[in-house]
């Protein structure tokens, strides 16, 4: 009996799966027929994902882009209300006990988002560095951001979220020092993980790298 529902359950996450892909081709057919760019950002909780965000879109904007951003949390509007009062386009998005956004929830928000004239779109993934690695939604990048004050082994605990992302970012550099961490130890776990790729450094308080990750979600 305990191989029949181990075979079950496979089966059961292997249909969910398929069908969070076929829904997320779907999006991205949707997003590109429209003419919108668009990044996955995910990230811890405390990486910097909301403030990066915002930083991003005011660069693009002071280059004529349109931005609009999906914020998904578990619950609450904090990271909504953060777009809001920068004079972003914003849509909340709460996944209940869910610890990812799904390509599902992506659909819904895209069929009642005021899209016209928006150029690019971000969508700023519940707060882990687990679940939402299974779960693409559609976006032309996947971008991880993580931040020193995580410490230097961020990379090596979540290999899955790195390899599945074309873009990786380390915020925070800035306090490097302060919080004793080796960024060049940092790089190396990435270059491992992914030899095609260069990690990102950057700090949004300072603005270090912000075009570099401008350029790169661009492409």
């Amino acid at each position: 009996m305990k191989f029949v529902h181990k075979t079950t359950d496979i089966h059961m996450e292997v249909d969910v799966l398929a069908e969070n892909r076929h829904l997320a081709d779907h999006n991205q057919e949707r997003l590109r027929s429209m003419g919108i760019r668009s990044v996955d950002v995910m990230g811890s909780i405390g990486s910097g994902k909301t403030a990066m965000i915002i930083a991003l879109s005011k660069i693009l904007a002071e280059g004529g882009v349109k931005v609009a951003v999906i914020a998904g949390d578990v619950t609450g509007q904090d990271d909504y209300d953060r777009f809001k009062e920068a004079g972003i386009i914003a849509y909340n998005v709460n996944t209940g006990k869910e610890c990812h956004l799904d390509s599902a929830l992506i659909d819904r928000a895209l069929g009642r988002m005021h899209l016209d004239g928006v150029g690019f779109l971000f969508i700023e993934n519940v707060g882990n560095l687990v679940c939402p690695a299974d779960f693409p939604l559609g976006t032309d990048h996947r971008m991880v951001v993580i931040s020193v004050t995580e410490g230097d082994d961020m990379v090596r605990k979540h290999p899955l979220i790195f390899q599945d992302s074309d873009i990786a970012v380390l915020n925070k550099v800035d306090l490097a020092g302060y919080m004793e961490v080796d960024v060049s130890r940092v790089k190396r776990d990435y270059a491992a993980l992914r030899p095609d790729r260069a990690l990102l450094l950057t700090s949004v308080r300072t603005g270090e790298g912000l075009d570099q990750v401008v350029e790169a979600i661009r492409k």
